[in-house]
């Protein structure tokens, strides 16, 4: 009888203490961002982006018309 109410005690125990865990876990907003987090494998992207992406954009238009060129050159080479 006695090993019974030792049971029913750490029991409570440790149900109290699982209680104890939750609430804190709510007070401090630990379940605040739920749904950001499957979205945390595409932040480093953005992180990792050009410091200057001007720069990127001015070196493809240059490299865009310098293509351009080429291919208006080659087109009246075979009228």
């Amino acid at each position: 009888m006695d090993l019974t109410w030792i049971a029913i005690a750490a029991s409570l125990l440790m149900g109290g203490g699982g209680l104890l865990v939750f609430v804190w876990a709510v007070r401090s907003r630990q379940f605040h961002s739920f749904e950001d987090v499957k979205f945390q494998v595409f932040w480093s992207d953005f992180e990792q982006a050009p410091a200057n992406p001007a720069s990127t954009t001015q070196d493809n238009s240059a490299k865009n018309s310098a293509v351009k060129e080429q291919g208006n050159g080659s087109s009246t080479k075979g009228n």
